[in-house]
């Protein structure tokens, strides 16, 4: 927790200074043209700039907004301390994570408690699979927060594939790879159009359940979305087992048309 000594948080209980405020900015797929208006001109006014990040990378968030960058501006790189290194489920990676959260929020809460603006970036939507959350639960009852839409991964994915997703009375159902192959196999019975996301080593086990399903015809493979080095293939075409963070499954609808 933050220092109840700490300078500054002393002078925003006294009045003397006006706590900053975090802004949650989404960012898009990865083009940095799709940012919204809103997104460049938060990132260009707001003194600290804070983005997560692998250790030892620069991380996608921060490339995204390189152009929009103002001089003199205070990043703050939040690095996570394991990433894929670890499953998800494993004991270690639940108690590294948090203790990485609750720190990162710390120190986010010390510039807001100093008087400045935080905008932290994030890819694709704030709210939807993002790491901004875990933070927004941790500070949203002690500074004001603002939360900036993003266009999300799959609207920039579905956008690039030129592909309809959704017809008439269709159901969209958007799925992590991270599910075993049995409720994979049973959601996607169960829609009418699908995205299935967080691929990685879930990506052989997601095609089988694709396959188990009926719907390898229809699938199209997506890998780096509006980025450099994009990728849009059929599922069917893509032989082997490979698959990056940033690539996911569209599977669309069939229904009523006009």
């Amino acid at each position: 927790m933050l220092d109840p000594s700490s300078p500054a948080l002393e002078k925003a209980r006294t009045g003397t200074v006006v706590a900053g405020t975090l802004h949650g900015v989404g960012l898009g797929p990865g083009d940095p043209e799709l940012l919204t208006v809103r997104a460049v001109r938060l990132i260009q006014s707001s003194p600290v700039l804070a983005y997560f990040a692998k250790a030892g990378r620069r991380g996608n968030a921060r490339a995204i907004v390189d152009q929009w960058i103002a001089e003199g501006t205070e990043e703050m790189p939040l690095l996570y301390p394991v990433t894929t290194e670890i499953h998800f489920a494993d004991d270690g990676y639940v108690s590294a994570l948090s203790g990485f959260y609750a720190e990162a929020a710390e120190r986010i809460a010390e510039k807001l408690a100093g008087g400045q603006d935080v905008a932290l970036v994030c890819e694709g939507d704030p709210m939807f699979y993002g790491s901004f959350m875990h933070l927004f639960t941790r500070l949203k009852d002690r500074f004001e927060v603002s939360i900036t839409a993003g266009v999300s991964g799959m609207s920039g994915c579905w956008a690039a594939a030129g592909q309809p997703m959704t017809w008439g009375d269709d159901i969209l159902t958007v799925l992590p790879g991270t599910l075993d192959l049995e409720a994979l196999t049973e959601r996607l019975r169960q829609t009418d159009a699908a995205v299935i996301m967080k691929l990685g080593s879930n990506f052989p086990k997601v095609r089988e359940a694709i396959r188990a399903a009926g719907l390898l015809e229809r699938a199209i493979y997506v890998e780096r979305g509006t980025m450099a080095g994009e990728t849009i293939v059929p599922l069917i075409a893509k032989t082997d087992d490979k698959a990056p963070y940033f690539s996911m499954i569209l599977i669309p609808g069939e229904g009523r048309r006009p």
